[in-house]
């Protein structure tokens, strides 16, 4: 997605030529494939990481364009959001001391991008979704201004034919709708490079798919979305939903989502994997690329394939093959986009040798991965790598089913060493970066795993919003303190810095599991409701789950001294009583202007909507926190 002068087709005739010019491209790597065109005997390996920007509160700072121009550097460029940045590491011959130049790089440009951002009071982490990260925080309003994101949004839209719908499971549940794509611009990850030549391509792309789940399972480091605990690396199931334009049906579909893990092994060659995504997947964005790649052939230069390269861009295989250019030679390589960022660079490294040292340890021991491990049990690895991290049950090779730590330790982990020591990967490199993933599971403390269990650790102790808070500023210190996670203390409740930081607006501590009657219900069920539960007021909606309406406590009673007649009555609905037309704020409301509206309207609760929906409920009992919060500052600082 590197071209900015991307377009969404809307006319027929543009998106012909397109086509045209992407099957040329095929055709002419097709003849590059046969002719030896393509580099072959070197081994590259390379990398990208994202970034995420918090301000001053720890939340989201949309600060990107003005950091990009600060950088003026251009390895570092621009994600969907504009809280998210991106650098690009040059490539590296996989030989030597490789691994120890690829962390001096990550860490290089780490520091480059951290020294700017502190002039204007803006943190940089490294993290698979940022805890605090809300889903107001992902308007379009968010989304970098450069045109082929918007494109990318519309087409996307424009082929789902509706909002796209989120649904997780995991120790909670998280139902969610979204207008727009950018649910995605919550996922951040470490995308790593391997280059291999085109004659053994197909083998070592099924290798790289065959060990995605356990390698996974080692780096999960995305827990938590919104406050729920979801999956272990819940980036799997939220990239996967977020850009999926297939239309629920009456009939089971077996077609794949743009974002998949594959069909099928690979037989011989990358023209098989390209050949599938042009066939089931629809052109969305397109360029005119006024190159005709045989004639570079001719000139006996590498063509660049643009027309190709950008369709491939918009199909999100979790390992794509690439074609690109170094040196002027072209070139295969398989890019792992499973890693998310994080925890720290020298985690990263240790996740990243461990995947090549993966795929040249079983190159080396079973040649064809195919012949020992089915596909499917491969895809059903990788799920279950995401879903639960460290305590999946995976399969391998013999029929075995083995607990994802003592296949690691006992099998995987020997391999990668043995892969990265043939490779000529110096002996120093090998034991401290697979040391770290040794350690890394045998105490089970994945970035996922402290997360979750800092997060636990404080419940009871402070609001959801200040758990998230004091995570992510811990998450930041231990970050820049560059020890791997697996020493890591857990999060403490002091370092949220404060509660400025956890209760700026109601959408941080407002009450999300409410308890609501149909306009139709029966009034008993409210006074039940409220008996129940302790509550003293309850959100009535319609057939559409709009609000229409609130009951209050006082309001029953007024009712049921007032208005009911003696003896018994006819059921009397939720409507003929609520209030109509209530007194509402958005989630973003500043809580001191919350404040002021019950204050000058006199109301005890208020409702959070967003588009005609309930999202949330706020009361006097709430504000007491931030009252005794702010009094308890106050004290202290006399």
């Amino acid at each position: 997605m590197g071209q900015q002068d991307v377009t969404q087709f809307a006319d027929p005739d543009h998106l012909r030529v397109f086509m045209k010019d992407l099957l040329n491209d095929l055709r002419a790597l097709e003849h590059m494939l046969s002719g030896g065109l393509i580099e072959s005997g070197v081994r590259r390996i390379g990398a990208e990481q994202e970034l995420v920007l918090a301000d001053a509160r720890w939340r989201p700072a949309p600060v990107a364009v003005d950091l990009l121009e600060r950088l003026d550097d251009p390895l570092f460029t621009t994600e969907l959001a504009a809280f998210n940045l991106e650098f690009n590491l040059a490539p590296l011959v996989f030989e030597g001391d490789c691994l120890s130049r690829l962390e001096r790089s990550f860490s290089d440009a780490l520091r480059k991008v951290c020294r700017v951002a502190e002039a204007s009071d803006t943190k940089v982490l490294l993290t698979g979704i940022l805890p605090t990260i809300r889903k107001s925080d992902l308007e379009l309003s968010n989304m970098t201004p450069v045109p082929r994101y918007f494109a990318l949004n519309d087409a996307l839209r424009r082929l789902r034919g509706d909002a796209f719908h989120f649904k997780f499971s995991g120790a909670d549940e998280l139902h969610v709708r979204h207008e727009s794509v950018m649910l995605e611009a919550c996922n951040t990850s470490c995308q790593v490079h391997f280059q291999v030549g085109p004659e053994e391509f197909a083998r070592f792309y099924n290798i790289a798919q065959a060990v995605a789940g356990p390698v996974l399972a080692a780096a999960a480091n995305s827990p938590l979305l919104f406050g729920k605990r979801l999956w272990r690396e819940t980036r799997i199931a939220l990239f996967q939903q977020a850009v999926d334009t297939r239309m629920p049906g009456d009939q089971p579909q077996e077609r794949p989502g743009r974002v998949s893990y594959g069909t099928s092994w690979v037989d011989k060659s990358v023209v098989e994997i390209l050949r599938e995504d042009i066939a089931r997947f629809r052109v969305i964005l397109g360029m005119e690329t006024g190159d005709d790649p045989f004639e570079a052939i001719e000139r006996g230069e590498a063509p660049r394939l643009s027309a190709l390269q950008l369709h491939n861009s918009t199909v999100y295989r979790w390992m794509r093959p690439c074609y690109g250019i170094c040196d002027g030679k072209a070139h295969l390589r398989i890019e792992n986009r499973v890693l998310p960022a994080g925890p720290t660079v020298v985690d990263e490294v240790a996740n990243a040798a461990f995947w090549f040292g993966l795929i040249s340890g079983i190159a080396q021991k079973y040649g064809d991965i195919t012949e020992v491990l089915d596909f499917d049990v491969a895809k059903a690895n990788f799920m279950a790598a995401a879903r639960l991290g460290l305590n999946a049950q995976l399969g391998w090779t013999e029929d075995q089913t083995i607990p994802a730590v003592e296949l690691i330790r006992a099998q995987l982990l020997p391999l990668a060493q043995s892969g990265l020591s043939t490779a000529g990967i110096c002996s120093e490199d090998i034991d401290r970066y697979l040391g770290i993933i040794d350690q890394r599971v045998a105490s089970g403390q994945t970035g996922a795993q402290w997360m979750l269990d800092s997060y636990n650790g404080m419940k009871g102790r402070a609001s959801q919003s200040e758990r998230l808070t004091a995570l992510t500023a811990a998450m930041w210190a231990r970050q820049n303190e560059g020890e791997p996670v697996h020493t890591w203390e857990p999060a403490r409740m002091e370092e949220a810095g404060g509660w400025q930081k956890s209760y700026t607006q109601v959408d941080q501590y407002m009450q999300t599991d409410t308890f609501t009657v149909h306009e139709d219900e029966v009034i008993d069920l409210v006074a039940n409701l409220m008996d129940w539960e302790g509550i003293r007021h309850v959100m009535v909606e319609d057939e559409q789950n709009r609000l229409v309406g609130v009951i209050s406590y006082r309001r029953l009673l007024r009712f049921l001294a007032h208005d009911l007649p003696h003896g018994r009555h006819d059921p009397v609905p939720a409507r003929a009583i609520m209030q109509r037309e209530p007194i509402t704020v958005a989630p973003d409301t500043p809580t001191l202007e919350a404040i002021k509206i019950m204050r000058k309207d006199k109301v005890a609760c208020l409702p959070v909507v967003k588009g005609e929906r309930l999202v949330g409920v706020v009361t006097e009992r709430d504000f007491m926190d931030v009252a005794a919060n702010l009094l308890e500052t106050h004290l202290e600082g006399h």
